[in-house]
Formats: C-alpha cells, sequence, structure tokens
C-alpha cells in the first residue's frame, strides 16, 4: 500500500486530500476539512417578480435558513454570484444579542423579470479591503443626548432624557419631543462624527453649509419625519423623549438600533411605544418597526413648516409625502407603509405651525407597525423635483410589497 498526501488550491479554497494504492486501485481520500467544506456549500438562486430592476436591496440570509450549524461561524463566509470569484460586501449581524451573528447580509442587483444563482463560500480572501462603514448610528452624549443614524444618501437624530428634563427645567439647549430630526447631507461619505466634532470643539457648526450639508430641518413639537402619534377624537397624542437606546448593528449595509419611551397618557388610554428603527445602503428611508400596546391604529407624521409646499398620498399604493422650498432649494419627505396597513391620511392645520403635520394612520396588527420614512433633498441632486421624489416613493411601495423571491439549496 503507498498512501501519499496532496494539496490543491482551487480559488479561494485549500484542499488536502490523499492519495492510496491499494492491490492496486487507486483511492481518494478527502479531507474532514473538505468534507465539511462541501457540506455548507449552498446555492442561492435570488428572484425579481417586477418589471423594474432592482438594486439597494437588502437579501437577509439566516444562520438557520443556510442550514449552518450554530457552531459555525458566520463571519467566515461570503457570497458571490455563480460563474464568478469576486465576494459581495457583506455585513454579518448578531440580533439577539448573544454574541454570534445569526443573519448574513448583502445587495444583490437583479434586472427586471429575473433570477441569478449565487453561491455561499468559505472566504479565505486576506486581500479583501476592510468595508467602509456608511450605515452609521452611535448614542451622542457629547451633543447632550442624541441618537443619531446614517447612510451614504441620507442622516437623522432625535432625543434622549437629559435634553427632556432640561427643556421641562427651562434651561438654554434642551429639547422636548419624540419627533424624528433630518441632517440633509449631500456626500456619500458618513458625516455623522464629522459634524458633531464640529459642535464640541466649536472649530464649525453643523447649520451652515460648507459643502457637505448642513441641519437647518426644524423639529420643534412636530413629529419631523416619521414621529408615532396617537388620533383620540380630533387631538393627536405623543410620547417625549425616548428614555433609553441599544445600538444593534453598524455596517457597510445597515444599521439598526432600539430607542425605549415612558409609557405615556392618550386621552386615558396608557401606551407603550418602542421603536426599531434600520437603515440600509442607498436607501433614503429608514425602516420604522414599531412594538406598541393600548391603542389599534397609531399615525406617523411628517412636519409641514410653514404649510408653504404641496402635499400628496397614494393609499392604494402605499405613501404620503411632503414637497416643500428650504432654504434656497427644496425638500421631498415621506413615509411609505405595507399594503392594507393603512386606514387614511390627513393635513392636520393648527394655530400652532408646529403641531401642523401630515398623518398617515395606520392598523396595529399583533402589536406592531411598520412604516418607512424619509427625505430627498434636491441639493444631493437625485431628487430635483415633486414628480421625481413621488415616483421613488412609489416604486419603494411597490418592491416593498413584492419582495425579491430567495431559494436557498
Amino acid at each position: 500500500m503507498l498512501m501519499v498526501e496532496y494539496w490543491l488550491q482551487s480559488g479561494n479554497l485549500q484542499m488536502k486530500f490523499n492519495m492510496k494504492i491499494t492491490n492496486g486501485v487507486l483511492v481518494l481520500m478527502l479531507s474532514s476539512t473538505l468534507l465539511s467544506y462541501a457540506q455548507k456549500s449552498k446555492i442561492i438562486t435570488i428572484s425579481n417578480p417586477l418589471k423594474i430592476d432592482r438594486e439597494f436591496e437588502t437579501v437577509e440570509l439566516s444562520k438557520s435558513a443556510l442550514g449552518l450549524k450554530s457552531s459555525d461561524v458566520l463571519e467566515k463566509f461570503g457570497v458571490r454570484e455563480v460563474g464568478t470569484t469576486t465576494f459581495f460586501i457583506s455585513q454579518c449581524v448578531d440580533e439577539n444579542g448573544d454574541g454570534i451573528s445569526d443573519v448574513l447580509l448583502f445587495q444583490p442587483k437583479i434586472k427586471a423579470s429575473a433570477s441569478k444563482k449565487y453561491e455561499l463560500l468559505l472566504n479565505n480572501d486576506t486581500k479583501t479591503k476592510e468595508p467602509i462603514v456608511y450605515c452609521f448610528s452611535r448614542f451622542v452624549p457629547e451633543r447632550i443626548d442624541d441618537y443619531a443614524w446614517e447612510n451614504n444618501k441620507v442622516a437623522f437624530r432625535t432625543y434622549g432624557p437629559v435634553a427632556q428634563k432640561m427643556a421641562e427645567d427651562k434651561v438654554k439647549g434642551g429639547t422636548l419631543t419624540s419627533g424624528i430630526d433630518a441632517w440633509l447631507k449631500r456626500v456619500e461619505y458618513p458625516i455623522l462624527n464629522k459634524w458633531y466634532e464640529k459642535y464640541t470643539t466649536r472649530t464649525g457648526t453643523y447649520h451652515k453649509d460648507t459643502g457637505e450639508g448642513l441641519d437647518n430641518f426644524h423639529v420643534g413639537d412636530s413629529r419631523g419625519i416619521g414621529g408615532v402619534a396617537v388620533k383620540t377624537d380630533t387631538t393627536y397624542y405623543y410620547s417625549k423623549n425616548f428614555i433609553s437606546w441599544k445600538t444593534i448593528t453598524t455596517g457597510p449595509l445597515r444599521t439598526s438600533f432600539v430607542l425605549t419611551y415612558a409609557d405615556w397618557d392618550a386621552a386615558g388610554n396608557k401606551i407603550t411605544e418602542v421603536k426599531h428603527i434600520s437603515l440600509d445602503y442607498g436607501s433614503f428611508l429608514s425602516k420604522f418597526e414599531i412594538s406598541v400596546s393600548g391603542t389599534n391604529s397609531i399615525s406617523t407624521g411628517i412636519t409641514l413648516h410653514n404649510n408653504d409646499g404641496k402635499t400628496e398620498g397614494n393609499l392604494k399604493e402605499g405613501w404620503i409625502d411632503y414637497w416643500q422650498p428650504i432654504d434656497d432649494s427644496e425638500l421631498g419627505t415621506g413615509i411609505v407603509f405595507p399594503k392594507n396597513t393603512a386606514i387614511t391620511y390627513e393635513k392636520y392645520i393648527n394655530k400652532n405651525k408646529e403641531l401642523c403635520n401630515l398623518y398617515a394612520s395606520l392598523k396595529v396588527n399583533n402589536n406592531k407597525v411598520i412604516y418607512y420614512t424619509g427625505f430627498g433633498w434636491k441639493k444631493q441632486g437625485e431628487f430635483t423635483t415633486k414628480e421625481a421624489w413621488e415616483k421613488y416613493l412609489g416604486q419603494y411601495a411597490t418592491k416593498i410589497n413584492n419582495p425579491l423571491v430567495v431559494k436557498i439549496k
């Protein structure tokens, strides 16, 4: 008997096998490493049911759906199109907080009415550059206690309990609102930390545009972009500032986090509210998943500011929007919601202009409400007209109601 050990390099996979010659018969013995690899190799077919091209949509591949063992390290795997050698930028997420990643994210491009095949492989490519964390969020204690988030297109923030107490105690600089603020960025690279550093070092201000954008969006007592309210009779009630936060993930493709609010009153009804917010690469809209009790419906609103713009709504497609002048430019804000969740929408006018909002009333199902909300700034360049912004919202609604179809073998 003759035993010879061989190593074979194929792409990113290095395989070891033994050759044994017994009684003139050649026998190949694959190593346990290769057998394990073969068991983990998966083919992922993604189909686009719509007659429009799809991109900047994040596919989520759970460890269980991929058939991986709980002991498998998801970060060791990558996804590439079948027949190619380049891995997609991907991101692993620990959704349940146990310290182990359980979901892998990537963004394919799929033509209209088409499908593509991808493969999950062990990725041993040490030459791959560390991807840029475009999708970022964090608690900001140096600016009282904001929570802020961004991707390569848009940025937002909202406010915490210290800012609330300062406002209630009439201390200068306090903010009392659960509305969502917009930071109008017009560069692809991350700006949150840079803009906050201007504030803390007093070397500049994010209220002035020096080429990257600015914060000139006033929230006040309004809902800002996507804040929550509950309507009873003719009055809208809403929470105060968030009381706690938890960052789930940041990375090249997604940031997500949770904001919890103190119980609040809506005409005698105790409302509980927890926001799970996420923002993906390439999207102008954040996803809001609201856990709520004490009501059968919630309203989500966008501020009308000076009420000098144009409102529109399309319940059949699933969106509302407001196109308005802002300083020397124009701004589109909007909310998109899944089909069969909207009850109505209302342009609510009050003598206090900060209470004027365009509201969408949405059903609460199993204590959950999901919607998507954000903005498009004319100076940023992708939406220069109201019609272009509304086309984006309509297509966004169509896509969330007709998701990419993912099959794993």
